[in-house]
């Protein structure tokens, strides 16, 4: 399957890098228009340069090696697998108009029991859109799309677009985006797309939905401040106190920016709703904190994240205070995370050290304890992994990590990995209690 898809890479050459815009994960906010000679990157369909293509694709093979995976009680502990993936994308300009596909061939071998929708997908639709930008005076665009798309919001603590797995989450529906310069006005009325393991069966959710407002501030050189409300149902939800209907708002606010070394993003989201009989009253809140030292040898950044995540107090009551975290990034608290944003409290300290020649090092330390000792434990896509009521302990255990990465051309990068979870009073309460180990391989051709 991955081999069909093979003979796009030699169409599209390595882009010039001089001048080139960052790349992005979902790539179509990436700006090419005025790359005149970055080959592929920008390809004029007419003689004044008002419509134009940019292609590019990637491609990733990832190698992930388990130990013990989830304590030793996942159907199968010892294991390991291999991710591919390859991305094909096409964006094309008409004017103030834009259409943007990007294919996706995904292929899991070796996963047990099976592959989910996060590890396997066939050759399907990614992303496909079309969209119109509409000026509103000197200083403000209208954009206006509708299809299926990738769609990050913020830091991608609720609205992610799944990366780190081999199958991204993309979103069928419609959003509008007003820019004014200093300000950023989303809206959408979205549908999570239900991901199938063969050739284009990805198919538009029927129980799920998330409409929303996000906004974003420019309030000084180099600080900005987020503000939202997010509306979600799904008609299948599950946690400890049950399975219902959920249909839960989420009003939230974020700080980030930079002054100098010192780097923050801080972010609180008070989430309300109804979960079958119950009422739902839950919140969060997340910080990272972070100071570099450009003037040191190896130029170390040190970082700390802390985070706290609501749990349910008790699973017989009408009301839910599980936090929900909706649609996260994947590899939330790091390579490894056997456990998600639900009924949690963390500290994550690290550092990156820039070894030279392309080469970084990333080593990290993560603790874990439950919020509520009412409720149980989840991982990322919010299912129930331990209950809660097998213990009245706190403590899930901790968890170290070291990542090697090496950018060994503008195109082409690979990293190494590895991670180990101790358990702690609560897992070994709860049923199994091995160490996790992992080894992540990646390597990954990007333009």
């Amino acid at each position: 399957m991955i081999r069909r898809l093979l003979p796009l890479l030699s169409l599209i050459p390595a882009a010039a890098q001089a001048g080139a815009p960052a790349q992005l994960n979902w790539r179509y906010d990436e700006d090419w228009s005025q790359a005149r000679d970055a080959g592929a990157k920008h390809v004029a369909i007419d003689a004044d340069d008002t419509s134009w293509i940019s292609l590019g694709v990637e491609a990733r093979a990832r190698q992930e090696s388990f130990s013990g995976n989830y304590w030793g009680s996942a159907p199968a502990p010892d294991d390991g697998y291999l991710w591919l993936r390859l991305m094909p994308h096409a964006d094309v300009h008409v004017g103030a108009a834009r259409v943007f596909v990007q294919a996706i061939a995904g292929e899991a071998r070796g996963v047990r029991p099976a592959a989910g929708p996060a590890d396997e997908t066939g050759v399907d639709l990614l992303q496909g859109f079309g969209d119109i930008a509409l000026p509103l005076g000197d200083h403000a665009t209208l954009t206006l799309r509708a299809g299926r798309e990738l769609m990050p919001l913020g830091s991608e603590r609720l609205v992610g677009i799944r990366y780190g797995p081999n199958i991204p989450q993309p979103f069928d529906g419609v959003r509008a985006i007003l820019s004014t310069g200093a300000v950023r006005i989303d809206a959408f009325h979205m549908r999570p797309v239900a991901v199938g393991p063969g050739d284009f069966d990805d198919r538009t959710s029927d129980t799920k939905r998330l409409d929303g407002i996000y906004t974003t501030f420019a309030i000084a050189d180099g600080v900005k401040v987020d503000a939202y409300w997010l509306d979600y149902r799904n008609e299948t939800a599950t946690f400890e106190q049950g399975r219902g209907d959920e249909r839960r708002q989420t009003y939230g606010a974020r700080a980030y920016g930079q002054r100098g070394a010192l780097s923050w993003n801080w972010e609180a989201m008070l989430q309300r709703g109804h979960f079958g009989g119950a009422t739902i009253r839950a919140w969060s809140i997340a910080t990272e904190t972070g100071y570099a030292f450009d003037a040191l040898p190896l130029k170390p950044q040190l970082r700390l994240r802390a985070n706290v995540a609501s749990g349910d107090r008790n699973p017989a009551d009408n009301r839910l205070g599980s936090f929900n975290a909706l649609f996260p990034k994947g590899k939330y608290f790091g390579e490894l995370s056997p456990i998600g944003p639900i009924n949690i409290m963390n500290l994550h300290p690290s550092v990156d050290l820039d070894l030279g020649r392309g080469f970084g090092l990333g080593v990290a330390g993560i603790a874990y304890w439950r919020q509520s000792k009412g409720d149980g434990i989840y991982d990322v896509p919010g299912q129930l992994v331990r209950r809660g009521d097998a213990s009245d302990r706190r403590f899930i255990g901790t968890q170290g990590e070291v990542l090697l990465s090496w950018q060994a051309t503008p195109t082409l990068s690979y990293a190494v990995s590895y991670s180990i979870f101790h358990p702690g009073g609560f897992v070994r309460d709860s049923g199994p209690a091995r160490d996790i180990h992992m080894l992540g391989v990646e390597a990954m051709f990007r333009v």
